[in-house]
C-alpha cells in the first residue's frame, strides 16, 4: 500500500466510524448529533477519495466542494451532489445553540432529518467505497 492509499484508509476508516456513530446517535433520539456526524462520515469519505489521488493536503469541510474535486478524477461522483447539499446545511447549525434562532439545535432538528441525513451519508459512503475498490 503506497502512502496515497494509507491515508485514504486512515481517513475512510474514520468517516466509517462517524457513520455508525451517527446512525447510534439517530437510534436514540438525538437527531442533531446524528445529522452532524452524518455530514462529518461524508466528508471525511469524500477526502479519503481525494487523499487516495494524491491530494495533499485536502483542506475545507463543505461536501458540495469537496465533490466536485473527486468528480474530476471519477465522474461518476457527480450524481451525490444533491446528498452533499443536504447534508451540508448540518454542518454548524447542529452543533451551537446560537445556530438556530430562539431554541437549542436538540429542539429543531427532527427524526425524520436524522434518519434521511444518516441515509444521504452512507450512500455516499459507500459510493466511494465501491470506488476505492476499483
Amino acid at each position: 500500500m503506497n502512502n496515497n492509499q494509507a491515508e485514504g484508509a486512515r481517513w475512510l476508516a474514520q468517516a466509517q466510524h462517524d457513520i455508525r456513530a451517527a446512525a447510534l446517535t439517530q437510534r436514540e433520539k438525538f437527531p442533531e448529533i446524528a445529522c452532524f456526524l452524518a455530514q462529518q462520515a461524508a466528508e471525511k469519505g469524500l477526502k479519503a477519495f481525494l487523499y487516495t489521488q494524491g491530494e495533499r493536503p485536502v483542506l475545507g469541510h463543505a461536501t458540495h466542494l469537496l465533490l466536485p474535486r473527486c468528480a474530476e478524477y471519477d465522474e461518476t461522483f457527480a450524481p451525490l451532489l444533491d446528498l452533499c447539499r443536504q447534508l451540508d446545511q448540518y454542518y454548524i447549525s447542529t452543533r451551537y445553540p446560537n445556530g438556530v434562532p430562539d431554541g437549542i439545535p436538540h429542539d429543531v432538528y427532527t427524526d425524520s432529518q436524522a434518519a434521511q441525513a444518516v441515509a444521504a451519508a452512507q450512500e455516499i459512503l459507500a459510493f466511494v467505497e465501491k470506488q476505492l475498490k476499483k
